[in-house]
């Protein structure tokens, strides 16, 4: 079991590396192997999918990072969940971290919010932290930390998780301004990952663009590869997170 003394002495680890110049996806890995001192074995980063939409024509584009489970990705959008989910509501002035277990029971959870906290424990997010992060718009970017295991997030930990974050989410802001690295698609491929995004198979797309399934499904290997996704649909909802194609609603 990892002393309070050795986790201090992570997190400034993690705080001395992150001074350094490194890319986002670096230090995503970084903060995410620091999660896992304290048991976390999952982290997502990135603001709900309506302040995205939001954002769409700022230009700066905040990135959406995850490592939760594929499954659980996959799962949220088959029902339209966010890819954020669970979620957790905070005010534009919210500043302190949001225990998912007091949210759980908190009268103001819809039942919709507390069946999705319900359904992440059967793909292992159990125990899980929210931290609000300042941000332009009223609804602010957040970073989740989660438990898969029942150890509980003691009051050490969360203070050194928020430090952590505050601290990645100013160097990602300080990266995005210098021009931040958002994949680029060619017209085919948003074409065929936006039809994608309609629930259309390859046979039905290929149909409507005038080309074979074959040439479809690779369109969608170069956008799957180019998202950082092996499901397709995920890659369509990450294409729509990232302003690359138009949102589907309803």
């Amino acid at each position: 079991m990892t002393t309070q003394s050795e986790a201090e002495h992570a997190v400034g680890m993690f705080l001395d590396q992150i001074r350094g110049k490194t890319s986002v996806d670096q230090m995503f890995e970084q903060i995410s192997d620091l999660a896992q001192i304290f048991n976390c074995g999952w982290v997502a980063y990135g603001a709900p999918t309506h302040a995205r939409n939001m954002e769409r024509k700022s230009r700066i584009k905040l990135p959406q990072l995850i490592t939760y489970p594929e499954a659980w990705q996959e799962h949220c959008v088959e029902c339209g969940y966010d890819m954020l989910e669970p979620s957790v509501k905070q005010g534009p002035f919210q500043l302190s971290p949001l225990l998912w277990a007091d949210v759980h029971k908190d009268p103001n959870t819809t039942n919709r919010e507390r069946r999705i906290f319900d359904e992440a424990k059967e793909f292992g997010l159990r125990i899980g932290v929210t931290i609000p992060l300042p941000w332009l718009w009223d609804i602010s970017p957040t970073m989740s930390f989660v438990q898969a295991g029942t150890s509980g997030l003691s009051d050490f930990a969360i203070t050194r998780l928020q430090t952590a974050a505050l601290a990645f989410h100013v160097k990602v802001l300080e990266c995005l301004d210098l021009g931040a690295d958002v994949p680029s698609l060619t017209a085919r491929q948003k074409e065929c990952i936006s039809w994608v995004a309609k629930g259309k198979s390859s046979w039905v797309i290929g149909a409507i663009l005038g080309i074979s399934s074959n040439t479809v499904d690779y369109h969608i290997k170069i956008v799957m590869k180019k998202l950082g996704t092996g499901n397709r649909m995920v890659a369509a909802k990450k294409a729509e997170q990232l302003g690359l194609i138009e949102p589907q609603f309803g």
